[in-house]
């Protein structure tokens, strides 16, 4: 089972900053001779939870990919390179996911093998969604026009677990990673009649992208603190009911 793991890393200090800087290229070598890691990114982070052109200096991410769980905690586990990062961030926080569906390419490689799971499966759990633009420099003032009206989209939806804006470089290279409860609610979110829909549909009505990576996982786990919680730990909560519809009651004539 393909298991895909997003480890984030937060350096509040204008020298824990300066190091992580410095490992965005040193980091490369030593993740190239890790035994059993498929495919890496390593990324920095939005100032909002979605698309965004304004980094966030203080966290960074490890996207890596493994031929299974077990092999990818114990690499996450005892690799040099993750104790280095963990050493240095004044926190962690990792998921474990299995893809369970994903279209298109990422850096000209299709890094997520979907295994057992048909495109159109409905499955049990929490789901979490990678939404990975690359976007044609001549298309992006018509994706940042969009971009408002989703966040503030995302920021209302009560459903939405966790959100975070990643990036391998600012406007052009855009991804979005966002965990929901189930599979219903993020699929609303993401191809209804929502701004994000619209925006997908015409991201390919409109040619805007160069590559795009689409996929979705199943959250089988995590470890770690974020902002001193496990932010997890609205799932274990009941889920939080839709508003009701307010109807105007009508007077007898």
């Amino acid at each position: 089972m393909t298991t895909v793991c997003l480890s984030l890393f937060r350096f509040p200090t204008v020298t824990g900053r300066l190091w992580v800087l410095g490992q965005m290229a040193l980091a490369r070598l030593s993740l190239r001779q890790i035994p059993g890691l498929k495919f890496y990114k390593l990324l920095g982070t939005g100032s909002d939870a979605g698309f965004t052109p304004s980094p966030n200096t203080a966290v960074w991410g490890i996207l890596t990919v493994w031929d299974d769980e077990a092999t990818a905690r114990e690499r996450l586990a005892k690799e040099w390179v993750f104790n280095n990062w963990r050493s240095n961030a004044s926190e962690n926080w990792t998921c474990y996911l299995e893809p369970t569906a994903a279209k298109g390419k990422w850096g000209r490689k299709v890094p997520f093998e979907t295994g057992k799971y048909e495109s159109n499966a409905v499955i049990d759990g929490p789901m979490v969604a990678l939404t990975r633009a690359q976007i044609k420099f001549r298309k992006t003032p018509d994706f940042w026009q969009r971009v408002p009206k989703i966040q503030e989209m995302v920021a209302a939806d009560p459903n939405v677990i966790f959100k975070i804006g990643l990036g391998e470089w600012p406007v052009l290279y855009q991804a979005t990673f966002s965990i929901w409860p189930d599979s219903t609610t993020m699929n609303a979110f993401a191809r209804g009649n929502t701004p994000h829909g619209i925006a997908l549909r015409d991201a390919y009505k409109l040619d805007w992208l160069v590559e795009y990576m689409f996929a979705r996982f199943r959250l089988i786990g995590s470890e770690g603190t974020w902002e001193g919680k496990d932010p997890l730990e609205r799932l274990k909560q009941p889920a939080p009911k839709a508003p009701k519809e307010r109807k105007d009651k009508k007077e007898a004539a």
